[in-house]
């Protein structure tokens, strides 16, 4: 068996891999498509981040592949339908990272209300402003969330052990679902979410009917002191009009995880916008998480190999 890994992985990940298969490691493979579609011909399985565009082109260039290991949960540079029509396998990282991506989003809202960095920097600088660093609790504040799944879930629970209020809007949700039955996410309407939020949190896939979900019309229903959190998607939030809505202050800010292309151009107007926060896609990038998603994929890819039944199969 021969194993091709096109970006980063764990050395975890890397060693159970190894110890079923020959493994050829190679981070930088993804940027360079006409060596990838060469190389890919002679694996039985490729492990991919969300940079490797794994497209029918490659998939039918990879004709002796049985399965694709996603180090990760989102599924868009992936054809499934391709991948399923060609009967190749794709299995993932399902919860691995969902803990690192709530507490990312927890940091997020915390520091939007006391932004202790930027008080240190002017204690730094010699001054003691305590009237300009007083901030704000997120006790008390309401937090919405768009989409209602697994990481969701875990934000919501941190979100109400802290005293935050949290609503969410997901239309595959009912009222006797758990997350809103009994974890304490109240069901509501996407606009009843937009107009009363302090803090809106997005956890849905990229989608042609999700893309640029958020663009004037929401923002202009929005809190002018709420901010919005992005860990799922670049390409759900209209870029240039968040621009327009944090510039004017038409919103507090924003926590951008994402961007719709990554890495983000040097010239982007984002990175000029001072309540725009900008983090190179790491909300699921920690250690644990990170040991646990290559963990799982590398047992995962392997199970498939061996004619197993893998647990985190796309269906």
């Amino acid at each position: 068996m021969k194993i091709l890994i096109t970006e980063m992985i764990w050395p975890v990940g890397l060693e159970t891999l190894r110890a079923f298969a020959t493994v050829e490691y190679d981070p930088s493979l993804w940027t360079d498509r006409e060596l990838l579609l060469k190389k890919v011909q002679e694996f039985d399985a490729i492990v991919v981040r969300n940079q490797t565009k794994v497209d029918r082109e490659l998939l039918e260039a990879g004709n002796h592949l049985k399965v694709i290991g996603r180090l990760g949960v989102g599924l868009d540079n992936i054809d499934l339908t391709a991948a399923k029509q060609l009967e190749k396998k794709v299995v993932y990282g399902r919860n691995a990272n969902a803990i690192s991506v709530a507490e990312y989003v927890m940091q997020a809202i915390l520091e939007a209300n006391r932004p202790l960095r930027l008080a240190d920097a002017s204690v730094k600088r010699g001054e003691w402003d305590r009237k300009h660093y007083t901030g704000k609790e997120i006790y008390g504040k309401t937090l919405g969330l768009v989409g209602v799944g697994e990481i969701a879930h875990r934000v919501a629970k941190r979100a109400i052990a802290s005293g935050m209020k949290v609503i969410g809007y997901d239309p595959f949700l009912t009222t006797y679902d758990f997350p809103i039955a009994e974890a304490g996410v109240q069901l509501v309407s996407f606009q009843d979410l937009l107009t009363t939020s302090d803090f809106i949190s997005i956890h849905i896939p990229l989608t042609p009917t999700t893309k640029g979900l958020f663009s004037n019309s929401q923002f202009e229903q929005m809190k002018r002191d709420a901010f919005i959190i992005n860990t799922s998607r670049g390409g759900i939030i209209n870029e240039s009009e968040l621009y327009k809505a944090a510039s004017l202050r038409q919103i507090a800010g924003a926590y951008l995880d994402v961007v719709e292309v990554e890495p983000i151009v040097k010239d982007h107007p984002l990175l000029d916008c001072e309540n725009i926060v900008i983090t190179p896609h790491i909300a699921g990038l920690t250690e644990e998480s990170q040991y646990r998603t290559s963990k799982l994929v590398a047992e995962e890819v392997i199970k498939v190999l061996e004619g197993e039944q893998a647990l985190c199969q796309v269906k």
